[in-house]
């Protein structure tokens, strides 16, 4: 069992100053957990989409974590493979770059980026991304099992080159998908990727998912791999803050995932639900109230025309790892059930205080990811 922390750089204060702060914050963040014992750090790639996520160089970001750590994974995830994004071979290279500079801590992410805030941003072709993201992770699958690349696909042609440097996991880093729909989580399977899945829903959705991907497994037949080598690890999102008050800890969570939850709907709608800002999210513990303005933007949730989650209201559910450590290892608990591999929580959201988040990563540390190394073993590097 592995446990992980993402980061998208939210804030409900985007000045120049705040954003600087938040940034800075993450890495703090990103480096105590290594100290606390988290397995790895995930930082997801989003341009444009202003107070929901200023993590547009992710790259860069975990260059810098990797820098000051050791042991803890660092996650390039998912970084937007759509080739007006990123082209494949530039990635690959990244890859190389920052595979070598933390010592083989690397693991590799594909996302479609698919709100028309991102991609009207870089001209990508929203009809295009599913297969561009294929093709791409075919491009990385291939980087390096020859010393030259050379690929000839129905969407980009590349003739020999070799792709410098070489990282240092072979053939590659372990690779993912993100996975915001069911058909997605076929296709990763048959194309022999780790799933990157939400976990808003609960842990009954992620049971589902599970048994999808689990099942996609065992009917492939190995035809659409993209790689000689396979990834079957399954990462469930688990939305957090524990403190020892743990009505607070609730009222925080609660109050930074309906920040989260209208951000998104902001961008995924087009920019056209309104603007998140502290009016808007000063209901603490209103829970009839986000049921409430979640129906009324569950029409306007979508990704581009990909759904953000099986079922969009899922995003506003607050029944997650908020409370105590107790409160936290019960829904953990429900999630291993479910069949995660591996933990990721969603600590860093925009209303939530850097002590919060940082008071959070330091008990998951000392009582909840104890208590499951004790059940199920070590984690990664641990």
């Amino acid at each position: 069992m592995q446990f992980s922390m993402i980061f998208e750089a939210q804030m409900t204060n985007p000045t120049a100053e705040h954003e600087r702060q938040v940034i800075l914050d993450s890495v703090e963040q990103a480096v105590y957990a290594e100290e606390m014992g988290f397995d790895r750090v995930w930082a997801v790639e989003h341009h444009s989409t202003k107070w929901y996520s200023h993590m547009s160089a992710p790259e860069i970001f975990l260059t810098w974590v990797a820098a000051r750590t050791s042991r803890i994974r660092i996650a390039h995830g998912a970084v937007c493979m759509p080739f007006n994004f990123n082209h494949p071979a530039r990635v690959a290279e990244r890859i190389g770059m920052l595979d070598t500079l933390s010592g083989g801590r690397l693991d590799v992410g594909a996302a479609r980026g698919g709100t028309l805030q991102e991609t009207s941003l870089v001209g990508a072709d929203i009809e295009r991304t599913k297969a561009e993201v294929e093709e791409a992770l075919r491009i990385i699958g291939a980087a390096w099992q020859k010393d030259e690349l050379e690929y000839d696909g129905e969407l980009m042609k590349i003739s020999p080159h070799p792709i410098l440097p070489r990282p240092v996991q072979t053939p590659h880093p372990p690779l993912f998908l993100a996975c915001s729909k069911q058909p997605s989580l076929v296709e990763a399977a048959n194309m022999g990727v780790g799933a990157l899945v939400l976990g808003f829903a609960g842990p009954e959705e992620v049971a589902n998912l599970n048994k999808i991907y689990r099942d996609a497994i065992d009917a492939r037949d190995g035809s659409q791999f993209v790689s000689t080598v396979q990834n079957n690890h399954l990462v469930a999102l688990c939305p957090t803050i524990v403190a020892e008050d743990g009505q607070k800890a609730r009222q925080i969570g609660a109050r930074g995932q309906r920040f989260f939850a209208q951000s998104i709907a902001h961008w995924f709608s087009g920019g056209k639900s309104g603007i998140p800002d502290e009016a808007v999210v000063d209901g603490v513990d209103h829970v009839k109230e986000i049921q409430d303005a979640a129906e009324q933007q569950v029409a306007m949730l979508h990704e581009a025309k990909i759904p953000v989650t099986v079922n969009a209201t899922a995003t506003y559910n607050i029944n997650h790892a908020y409370g105590t450590a107790e409160d936290a290892i019960g829904y953990v608990q429900k999630l291993i059930d479910a069949g995660a591999d591996e933990i990721m929580c969603l600590i860093q959201m925009g209303t939530v205080p850097q002590e919060a988040c940082m008071e959070t990563i330091r008990i998951w540390g000392e009582e909840v990811i104890p208590h499951f190394r004790k059940k199920y073993g070590e984690g990664v590097g641990a």
